[in-house]
């Protein structure tokens, strides 16, 4: 699209224009398994209207006063439902439906500390009344005592010794530790949280957090606060793009999606870099000849994954601000790895082996960046059950972008890093279908999955996904051939992906929390079908059965295997 311009400039206005790049590839993400508690939730409601259920789209200003609404009101809502005299709570996100209910997430603090999963949703009517309470914790959040037996300098030496048992080089913390209340291992305890940074082995940026037992200096928990991946891109030639005009310059500004800007690290390692500026609106050759070509591959995923949530779930942006985040490009020498980071709120991607290519592909921005949706929701916890269900959503809704890209070099299918052959076999990194086909990852839950590395465990998930969206058994879609199989042995009908992609975001956005476990995914996807659907629907009864298909829970006939269903 082209604005008309005003004396030579204008700022922020979109051009669009082909542009050769690079498409396709797929990340594998890495983190220490750690367990985790479990969400608890109350059944789903009962069957009713399912369209005025549905999720009403938000403007930023909308949103905004929504928040500010729930933050004037928190003191009430906290003593409404029940939380102690020590406890307050933080506004994070609200969500509102079409029949006026509201479901606003909130962290909570505990005598002025911040309680690691304690945070919980809370759905309240268009009444006013609260309908339920969804929380990371069913214990009670107090401890005898806010004054720590171990110092903060003991706290920071685990740390730090702990990232330099995984390649890091730093002799201190990034700043002191603070002190939390840690409440996702069951029983809530005071501690400590430590950050080290600095850079790992391969030279991915370090962010490990650290969670110290302030009693007794256990090691209580840990996971790596930057989600990276390997692989690498494939070709898939032409894209358009949306850029920014000012006089004869072009940027990589794209001012119709929050302002998201593509920078040049040029082999750097930190800062943000150079953005991408030139005189042509023709952004480089398919090749690595050109530094443009990956810049170009960038912005066009983050486009991409943009315009996928806007499009399919209202969500207007990684935190649904309307504030689009960055990406950098050519970090560190010959660096096979694309990472997400809360902490600076970006896309980071290397170039590869012998910097020949660019990890810089539509895959590694609809996986990576959706991590930044589960931070801005869920938070889920990214290690245990819940980080298997961390690393499962990447991959559902990176296969939601896939889809919806619709780029016939590079067609929608249920096959994880499909394009970047990083078995050197031609085998995929993971398959949606049939999990266990990798060699690791498990198709159905079992009860030690929790231990099991995050890329690994989110395996029933989406096998789940695949059931929920296809169907079992043998089928060819997009030139692709599957064969899922149930962990029952009873078929399961599939909904459609569009429905299941639904089903999935509603329970992220207004169900899931930072524990969250496989049986709390069961809870929350169902909740989330019977508002959408009904819970007497096709799809209600689908979701029940996708589920038995993974072994989490049972079918609501004779016959089938796992739990009890609800």
């Amino acid at each position: 699209m082209r604005s008309s311009s005003s004396r030579g400039r204008t700022s922020h206005t979109a051009h669009r224009r082909a542009a050769a790049v690079a498409l396709a590839g797929v990340t594998a993400l890495i983190a220490a398994a750690v367990q985790s508690g479990a969400a608890s939730a109350a059944p789903a409601p009962a069957d009713g209207p399912a369209a005025v259920r549905a999720a009403v789209v938000l403007s930023p200003s909308q949103r905004a006063e929504l928040l500010r609404d729930a933050d004037a009101a928190r003191a009430t809502t906290a003593r409404d439902i029940g939380l102690g005299a020590k406890e307050r709570l933080v506004v994070k996100d609200v969500v509102k439906d079409a029949d006026g209910t509201l479901h606003t997430r909130y962290d909570r603090t505990y005598d002025g500390l911040p309680v690691l999963g304690g945070d919980l949703i809370v759905d309240t009517a268009g009444s006013g009344a609260t309908r339920r309470v969804v929380r990371a914790t069913d214990a009670p959040v107090a401890v005898a005592d806010t004054t720590p037996d171990v110092t903060k300098s003991a706290a920071e030496r685990q740390a730090v010794e702990r990232a330099r048992t995984l390649g890091g080089t730093r002799a201190s913390a990034d700043a002191a530790p603070r002190t939390v209340i840690w409440a996702a291992g069951g029983t809530p305890a005071l501690a400590y949280e430590t950050v080290v940074g600095g850079l790992q082995e391969d030279g991915t940026p370090n962010e490990l957090h650290v969670i110290t037992d302030a009693a007794t200096g256990k090691k209580l928990y840990e996971y790596q606060g930057v989600r990276n991946g390997t692989g690498n891109t494939q070709y898939s030639g032409q894209v358009t793009l949306t850029t920014t005009q000012s006089g004869s310059t072009y940027t990589l500004t794209d001012g119709a999606r929050g302002g998201h800007k593509t920078y040049n690290l040029n082999r750097g390692t930190s800062g943000t870099g150079t953005l991408f500026s030139q005189t042509s609106d023709v952004w480089g050759n398919g090749t690595t000849s050109n530094t443009a070509t990956a810049g170009a591959d960038a912005h066009y995923g983050a486009a991409t994954t943009w315009d996928f949530y806007k499009n399919t779930f209202g969500r207007n942006g990684i935190k649904n601000n309307g504030v689009g985040a960055y990406s950098r490009v050519h970090y560190g020498n010959a660096y096979v790895n694309a990472f997400w980071s809360d902490s600076c709120f970006c896309m980071t991607y290397g170039d590869g082996s012998g910097n020949a290519r660019p990890l810089t592909s539509l895959d590694v921005a609809g996986h990576e960046m959706s991590h930044g949706v589960t931070s801005n929701t869920a938070g889920l916890n990214y290690s245990g059950e819940s980080g298997g269900l961390n690393e499962a959503t990447s991959d559902i809704f990176g296969t939601g972008v896939e889809f919806y890209a619709n780029n016939a070099s590079d067609v929608g299918d249920y096959l994880i890093g499909e394009k970047i052959n990083i078995n050197g076999n031609g085998t995929p990194l993971r398959y949606m279908d049939k999990p266990s086909k990798d060699g690791a990852s498990k198709d159905s839950w079992y009860s030690g999955i929790g231990s099991v590395d995050v890329h690994y465990s989110s395996g029933p998930a989406n096998h789940f996904f695949y059931l929920l969206s296809e169907g079992s058994g043998a089928k060819t879609i997009n030139g692709v051939s599957y064969n899922s199989p149930t962990a029952d042995g009873l078929p399961v009908t599939g909904i459609g992906r569009d429905k299941a992609l639904a089903i999935w975001y509603r329970a992220l956005t207004t169900k899931f929390t930072s524990t969250t476990t496989y049986a709390g995914a069961r809870t929350g996807t169902l909740a989330a079908a019977g508002e959408l659907y009904g819970t007497g629907s096709a799809e209600y009864r689908a979701v029940q059965d996708a589920w038995a298909g993974v072994a989490v829970g049972a079918r609501p006939t004779a016959g089938a295997k796992g739990a009890a269903s609800e």
